[in-house]
């Protein structure tokens, strides 16, 4: 008998069966039990979080000869068929190798006819973002008006680059990313079913690595099986998927926060000379540090043992929130440099020096007046920890020196963009990124303003300012690029993204007194300009 995937093994066959995503199987069972099924759905979301099996469940409840409570029954003689493949009538069709206008042509002439067995031809097309142009356009009308036994069902990861023309004619279900409480739920089940012991710490960190796709999660158990051995623990994962043990990371960070170098680049010696990935090693350091900066701050911590803890809060309790916070900035900044690094062990070695320079810390300059300053000045810790409670680490003499200028700059910046339109949808925008997991982000733009400064690009400005480690995140181009996409889809189209620092960062207007006296007086009138 061949062998079968775990995430194929165990694909959901009934809507209740699919993890995390309650707010959209609930909405489809009721429309079946109401008979109110639509003709088009669009299913996006991130991988491995259920877009797929949504679809066949749905393709199957719609055509399923004894539903039961808008669930498809998988009993009867369609949903038999169905499962094992030989039903002509439920069509899955892969955009990704056909994209072509000729095999969307080839659907236009199907639909015509009429179903062999089913109620309904239903047509499952995954990665739909990938059809070309000219097959979206040929797609266009069979999906708005197809004939009475024929339903759409779309799936993508990125809807944005659909035509508005294809978003429009849809009904659209968000998948969100599983959480991984969900997601150990599932794989509990699905370990006990297969016979397979594993420890509730390792259950947790599949979980974790598999960032909220379910796929992702069996995955990562499947390769821990490989072997025959059907015992796992949290150390066996680390070894598969080259994650350095715990026991080293805590080295690695001990001697940065002790001012060690000697002991940080023995114990990243040890890691790399067991041929654990340094892209990993920097993840892995990185998320470290920011757990002791949440235990710091919260007392709290998940997945970690009662010993482990206990080791945070030891660190914990020898270092500062602002220490932690600049550490975190700046392997993060190191991490989008070795992207494009051939070096990348050089420059991995001279941080560790930095970071362990006992006598230096790089503290960021706080942009001041039109926030040009960038650079980076190198203070004494010790003068840090002892300056008077009046005086500015960033170099101003006193809190009414610092602020009074500041304060001149964001009235400058809040006078400038009073002229722009403000952008429509920047709160649905921010709920999307909170939604889509992407904290960081949208907790430093929650004092922000968005502004159309063209038809194609939004401006985001800080009127109040924004602090260094703020402007950091933003301007990080993976999330420069996030952000950028959930603009976009906002507004159904291409938009790009810019910063505002600053009056002299926004670009000038252009002034058409004619059209400006039109709109002031509401007169309906084209300037045609030659």
């Amino acid at each position: 008998m061949a062998y079968t995937a775990l995430y194929r093994k165990f694909r959901p066959l009934r809507f209740e069966e699919i993890v995390g995503q309650e707010h959209i199987t609930r909405t489809l069972r009721n429309q079946i039990i109401a008979g109110r099924v639509g003709h088009a759905y669009l299913f996006n979301g991130g991988r491995g979080t259920g877009k797929t099996s949504a679809a066949k469940v749905l393709a199957r409840a719609v055509n399923c000869l004894n539903p039961q409570d808008g669930e498809p029954c998988n009993e009867c003689e369609i949903c038999k068929a169905a499962l094992s493949g030989s039903l002509t009538d439920i069509v899955e069709m892969d955009a990704a190798s056909n994209n072509s206008v000729e095999d969307i042509r080839s659907i236009r002439e199907e639909v015509n006819f009429l179903p062999t067995l089913a109620k309904y031809r239903v047509y499952i097309i995954d990665e739909v973002h990938m059809l070309s142009t000219g097959a979206f356009n040929a797609l266009l009308k069979t999906l708005e008006e197809p004939p009475e036994h024929v339903k759409f069902i779309l799936a993508t990861t990125e809807p944005q680059k659909l035509p508005a023309t294809i978003l429009s004619r849809c009904q659209r279900f968000d998948f969100k990313k599983i959480s991984n409480q969900d997601i150990v739920r599932r794989l509990n089940y699905i370990v006990k079913e297969s016979n397979i012991e594993i420890t509730e710490d390792a259950l947790n960190l599949i979980a974790t690595l598999s960032e909220g796709a379910m796929r992702d999660a069996l995955s990562i158990l499947e390769r821990c099986i490989q072997d025959g051995d059907s015992n796992i623990n949290e150390d066996k994962i680390k070894e598969l998927v080259g994650i350095p043990k715990l026991t080293y990371i805590h080295s690695i960070v001990k001697a940065f926060l002790e001012y060690n170098v000697e002991e940080a680049i023995k114990a990243v010696d040890v890691v790399l000379n067991e041929g654990k990935d340094l892209s990993n090693l920097l993840w892995e350091i990185i998320k470290y540090v920011k757990d002791i900066l949440v235990f710091k701050a919260t007392g709290k911590l998940q997945i970690y043992s009662a010993d482990e803890i206990e080791q945070i809060k030891q660190l914990a309790e020898t270092v500062s929130k602002e220490r932690l916070l600049y550490i975190i900035t700046d392997l993060s900044k190191l991490e989008n440099d070795m992207k494009w690094s051939s070096q990348k062990s050089i420059l991995f070695q001279v941080e560790i020096i930095k970071l362990c320079s006992e006598n230096i810390l790089q503290v960021p300059v706080e942009t001041v007046n039109n926030g040009t300053t960038k650079q980076a000045k190198t203070v004494n810790n010790a003068s840090i920890a002892n300056a008077p409670s009046n005086v500015s680490t960033t170099g101003a003499t006193s809190n009414t020196a610092s602020v009074s200028p500041q304060k001149s700059a964001n009235d400058a910046l809040k006078e400038a963009i009073s002229g722009y339109g403000e952008a429509k949808g920047w709160t649905n925008v921010l709920g999307d990124l909170r939604q889509n997991g992407k904290i960081m982000l949208y907790s430093n733009l929650l004092k922000s303003k968005a502004i159309e400064l063209n038809d194609m690009t939004i401006g985001i400005s800080f009127p109040d300012g924004i602090n260094a480690f703020g402007k950091s995140i933003l301007e990080k181009p993976e999330n420069i690029t996030e952000l950028s996409k959930a603009v976009s889809m906002e507004y159904g189209k291409d938009m790009k993204v810019r910063i505002i620092e600053n009056v002299n960062s926004l670009p000038k207007k252009e002034e058409n007194p004619i059209k400006d006296m039109a709109d002031s007086l509401d007169i309906p009138l084209n300037v045609i300009e030659e």
